[in-house]
C-alpha cells in the first residue's frame, strides 16, 4: 500500500464503514445507477464476499455474501483495497489479468465504477442535464468556445478549470507541422507488431494497421513539444503545478495517433473514458494531455469529443457510435490547433465518418502532471494492454465478452 493510503480490513469496511457512508449520503448518490446495473458482489479467494444492492433510488444495502449479486469479481485483498482507494481501476485490472469475473460479465464491473465511486468517496456521478457551468462573469458557457494563443489568459484559465479542456487555435505554423509529419511518417515506416511501443488494429481484411506509436520523442523535432514555450503557456493556465510526465531522454514522452476509417478491431476508436481509467486515479490526478493537430480532425476524419465539466464527476465508458451515447462538444481542428484536456475529462474518439478521404486524423501527444506522480505499481497502461506478441490492442470485450443489456 502505498505511503498515506490507510490499509483496509474487508470485513469492517463492509460492515462498518462502508454502511456509515451510506448512510451519510452516498447511498443515494448511487443508487439510480446501481439500480439500473443490477447487483455486484467482490469475493476474495477464501470465499469472503459482499454484495451491493440498490434499494429503491434512494441507497445502497451491502450484504455478507455473493448468493443475490448478478456479477461477481474475485480479486486478492490488497487489489480489493486498491480499488476502493483509487489506485486501481476495473479495466487495468482485467487487462492485467489482476481480478476475475467469476459470475454475469466483467464490462458490468466497468459500468458500475461511477456507482462505486460515488459509494466510497461521494463523488456525484455525472449529469449532463444538471451541468450548468458558467464563465467567469457567471453567464452560461459557450462550451463549444475556442481561443487563440492571445485571448485573456484569466478567461482560458476559467474556462480550462470549468470544462475540463481547452481548445486553441493556430497555435503552431505550417512549417513545423510539416516538420511533424515528416518525423511521424518515419515512425509509422520503423513501428514493428510486437515492439511494445506502437498499437495496432485489423482492417476489414484482417490487415494489421498501425494506430499509434509511443515512442514519438525519440525524434527530435517531436521531442521538443513537451519543452516548447507555446505549449509550457498553456499548460501553465491549470491551477496546479504540473511538469512533463517524462525524462528528457525518454522517447516515450510523445505518441503518435493515426486514425484509420476502415478499422475493425483494435483500441484505435475509443469510447467515452477517462485517461486514468486504467487505474492510478489517486495519485497521478491531475492529469493534462496536450494533443497538436498535424491533419485536420472532423467528424469525417476522425475528431475528439469532450464531455463539458465531466472531470469534477464520474462516468462509465460508453461506445460512442451506441444511440445511447452522449455526443458532448466535438472539437473541428485544422493543423497547428492544439487542444488540452484533464485526464479525468471524459472524452472519445469515434470512428471517421467517411471512408473516401486522402488523409485522416494524425495527432501528436504529449502530457504533463504533478510533480513525481508516478503509477503505483511502476507500470504504465502501455505495458498492460500489449498482452499480445503481434502488436494487437485488444478492445476490452474481446476480452470479457459484450454488455450485456441493463435490468
Amino acid at each position: 500500500m502505498p505511503d498515506g493510503f490507510e490499509p483496509l480490513d474487508f470485513h469492517r469496511f463492509h460492515r462498518e464503514e462502508l454502511p456509515r457512508r451510506l448512510r451519510a449520503g452516498n447511498g443515494a448518490l448511487a443508487a439510480r445507477d446501481a439500480r439500473r446495473l443490477g447487483s455486484l458482489a467482490f469475493r476474495l479467494p477464501d470465499g469472503a464476499a459482499y454484495t451491493y444492492l440498490a434499494r429503491g433510488d434512494d441507497d445502497v444495502d451491502v450484504v455478507a455474501g455473493d448468493e443475490r449479486a448478478d456479477t461477481v469479481i474475485e480479486l486478492a485483498p490488497e487489489i480489493w483495497q486498491n480499488g476502493v482507494h483509487e489506485l486501481d481501476a476495473a479495466a487495468g485490472l482485467l487487462y492485467g489479468g489482476r481480478a476475475q469475473c467469476r459470475r454475469g460479465n466483467a464490462v458490468r464491473w466497468l459500468a458500475w465504477e461511477p456507482a462505486l465511486r460515488a459509494m466510497f468517496s461521494g463523488r456525484p456521478i455525472y449529469d449532463p442535464e444538471r451541468a450548468q457551468l458558467r464563465d467567469r462573469f457567471g453567464e452560461p458557457l459557450d462550451a463549444a468556445q475556442s481561443f487563440s494563443p492571445a485571448d485573456n489568459r484569466a478567461d482560458m484559465a476559467h474556462f480550462l478549470r470549468t470544462a475540463g479542456y481547452l481548445f486553441v487555435r493556430r497555435v503552431f505554423t505550417a512549417e513545423e507541422i510539416a516538420g511533424f509529419l515528416e518525423e511521424a511518417e518515419q515512425l509509422r515506416a520503423e513501428a514493428v507488431p510486437g515492439d511494445k511501443l506502437s498499437w495496432w488494429g485489423k482492417d476489414a481484411r484482417g490487415e494489421a494497421i498501425l494506430c499509434r506509436v509511443t515512442r514519438a520523442a525519440a525524434k527530435p523535432r517531436l521531442r521538443s513539444l513537451p519543452s516548447d514555450p507555446r505549449v509550457l503557456a498553456l499548460k501553465d493556465l491549470a491551477d496546479e503545478r504540473l511538469e512533463h510526465r517524462r525524462a528528457a531522454s525518454d522517447e516515450e514522452g510523445v505518441s503518435i495517433i493515426w486514425k484509420h476509417p476502415e478499422l475493425r478491431e483494435g483500441l484505435g476508436d475509443l469510447p467515452w473514458h477517462r485517461d486514468c481509467g486504467m487505474g492510478g486515479h489517486a495519485i497521478m490526478c491531475p492529469v493534462l494531455v496536450v494533443s497538436v493537430f498535424l491533419t485536420p480532425a472532423t467528424a469525417e476524419s476522425g475528431a475528439l469529443r469532450m464531455l463539458p465539466g465531466s472531470w469534477k464527476a464520474s462516468c462509465g465508458p460508453i461506445d460512442a457510435r451506441d444511440a445511447r451515447a452522449p455526443r458532448g462538444v466535438v472539437f473541428t481542428a485544422q493543423p497547428g490547433d492544439v487542444s488540452l484536456h484533464y485526464g479525468d475529462t471524459m472524452h472519445a474518439a469515434p470512428p471517421p465518418t467517411r471512408d473516401d478521404l486522402p488523409v485522416y486524423r494524425v495527432s501528436a501527444v504529449t502530457g504533463f502532471a504533478r510533480p513525481g506522480a508516478r503509477p503505483h505499481r511502476g507500470r504504465n497502461y502501455n505495458e498492460v494492454l500489449h498482452r499480445r506478441e503481434d502488436g494487437q490492442v485488444e478492445h476490452l470485450t474481446r476480452l470479457t465478452g459484450p454488455e450485456p443489456e441493463a435490468r
